[in-house]
């Protein structure tokens, strides 16, 4: 018997989130190493007395105990290995955590295992957890999210006529799912500009390790240039916007952040 036909599992997961359900139930969603993302029913979790709450919370790394029902998983067991404090002590760095598991809650369906994925995630908490700079583990997540679920963007050549790209400002498609050059790019239908600065680091992102990447030295107008881009490629491939970054940029805008 595979473990996907086993009736009792244990896995590793990082909540994404959870709603109520019946009286004293909640239904939560993980993503998990072995299985990708599932939901599960954690009964008698809003009791008072209840001991897997605490260790159910979005953005919490558990080790799980499950039982398959007839359309859901029940959720036996739970313990936190990690809980990431520091994010939750900062509004902005919820935001951010938020954002991260917005963006792989809309790339992925249920069962579908990713481990790769998996791990990019809990890095990226961790490195939002460790105080990295947000707007780098934001972007090179996107990058990196983007190649393992398949919309690998085009950065070295152009997609249209698969010229070598020049060291020059170029133009961005997220119907080709890629740079274009000037001459392409200039008369394309709903193409982006894009300067090649922006572009480099894009390239440094989707090329490198996240060692090699938090090398780079970015001002906040190329920030600001790649999460337009990235936030015009996104919305075009979810056919919809995101709710997180509405949140985010708010929080950034109290605080009084400089690059939004």
């Amino acid at each position: 018997m595979t473990s996907r036909q086993a009736r009792t599992l244990r896995v590793e997961g990082i909540i994404l989130q959870h709603t109520d359900w019946g009286e004293a139930d909640r239904l939560v969603t993980i993503f998990t190493r072995e299985l990708g993302k599932i939901r599960a029913i954690a009964k008698g979790v809003r009791k008072p007395r209840s001991r897997k709450a605490g260790h159910l919370e979005p953005f919490t790394r558990v080790s799980l105990l499950l039982a398959r029902g007839r359309d859901l998983f029940i959720l036996t067991q739970a313990e936190a290995s990690e809980t990431y404090p520091a994010i939750r002590e900062d509004l902005v760095g919820l935001g951010y955590a938020a954002y991260l598991v917005e963006l792989l809650s809309h790339f992925t369906y249920e069962e579908e295992e990713n481990p790769a994925l998996y791990r990019l995630l809990a890095n990226s908490l961790a490195r939002l957890n460790h105080g990295d700079e947000p707007q780098r583990v934001m972007h090179y997540y996107e990058i990196r999210l983007l190649e393992l679920v398949g919309y690998r963007p085009q950065l070295f050549a152009c997609a249209q006529c698969e010229a070598e790209i020049q060291a020059e400002d170029q133009y961005f498609s997220a119907t080709l799912g890629g740079v274009l050059c000037p001459k392409c790019g200039r008369h394309a239908p709903g193409a982006h500009p894009i300067s090649l600065d922006a572009l480099r680091y894009l390239r440094h992102f989707q090329r490198s390790s996240y060692a090699q990447a938090a090398r780079a030295r970015i001002s906040p107008t190329i920030y600001k240039e790649i999460e337009i881009l990235m936030d015009f490629y996104i919305t075009h491939l979810l056919e919809k916007r995101l709710n997180t970054p509405v949140f985010l940029h708010r929080m950034i805008r109290e605080r009084g952040g400089s690059y939004d």
